[in-house]
């Protein structure tokens, strides 16, 4: 059944970025309309950390509560729905939904995220978020000064080694394949104590995601707690791009201090923006996003 109904801000994306700007909008007092199509990207991480009163908290029970709190603002209605299409109009902008809904919105917002593209490596995906991680600001702690690996090669490699390094003394870089280090960037390694090895991954071995070892092609196990790597990406809701949103050099959103994309009224915030993707950068960016959108629609 259609629906149709006009707000001033719709926000595409209903997880930690999008609730934090619906909640600055609502707290203005501003008629908005979140749109979440229930795919965080940190869906399968256990716990959430680096982030001040939730350190260790899960990220769903994080957004249990957010989603709680912004509710209680009845300007604020948040929607389990997806959009599908997002054009320009006169007065703003008009919104699709696969579930029959037609907005129309003076501004957007848009905290959709991003989709991992990860490797067919077997047994990578089942770690993904759980073992096999991105961050070692948000997961580094948890397992700090155990056996540890990089899955990387080249310039991201060395440098990615390096910074795992700070973590723990017992670190080598899987390169899955020949190295495409420098001799100068193996002898660093080297010298910090960091182990290359050069034989490809076959699988990562795990037990309900808890990492138990990679297997290598040359039929050694490398037995490790976790492994730190890099994987592509894209772009979570293709309707910024459709939009005419401009992309920075690494995919992401490109948006200015004040979260504002490349196209008038429309704003992002959360993982499509940045590389720093941990729960605490996005409730802030999205934070930012509610309050400067405010200030647009005043003419400020």
């Amino acid at each position: 059944m259609e629906q149709s109904s006009n707000a001033d801000v719709v926000i595409i994306g209903g997880s930690y970025a999008g609730l934090a700007a619906a909640m600055a909008l609502g707290r203005a007092l501003r008629q908005v309309v979140v749109l979440d199509s229930g795919r965080p990207c940190n869906r399968q991480t256990p716990h959430s950390h680096n982030f001040l009163t939730q350190d260790g908290e899960k990220p769903a029970v994080i957004r249990e509560r957010a989603l709680a709190q912004v509710r209680r603002y009845p300007t604020v209605q948040v929607v389990a729905d997806e959009a599908l299409l997002a054009e320009k109009a006169a007065d703003g902008f008009r919104i699709a939904t696969a579930g029959g809904r037609h907005l129309t919105a003076r501004k957007l917002i848009f905290a959709s995220g991003i989709e991992d593209l990860l490797p067919a490596l077997p047994g990578l995906a089942a770690c993904w978020g759980i073992s096999v991680l991105h961050c070692p600001y948000c997961h580094g702690y948890e397992v700090h000064g155990q056996p540890l690996g990089v899955l990387n090669n080249g310039d991201g490699g060395f440098v990615q080694a390096r910074l795992i390094r700070n973590w723990t003394p017992q670190l080598t870089l899987f390169t899955n394949g020949p190295s495409t280090l420098t001799e100068a960037q193996t002898r660093q390694l080297h010298a910090e104590g960091i182990l290359v090895e050069e034989s490809s991954v076959q699988a990562v071995c795990h037990e309900q995601g808890k990492l138990c070892s990679l297997a290598l092609a040359n039929g050694a196990e490398a037995d490790l707690i976790a492994v730190f790597t890099h994987v592509p990406f894209r772009q979570q809701s293709e309707l910024p791009a459709l939009l005419g949103c401009r992309v920075t050099a690494t995919g992401h959103l490109e948006v200015d201090d004040w979260q504002k994309t490349s196209v008038p009224g429309v704003y992002a915030a959360g993982d499509a923006t940045t590389p720093m993707r941990s729960v605490a950068n996005a409730v802030a960016a999205g934070t930012r996003a509610g309050a400067f959108v405010n200030h647009e629609l005043l003419g400020l």
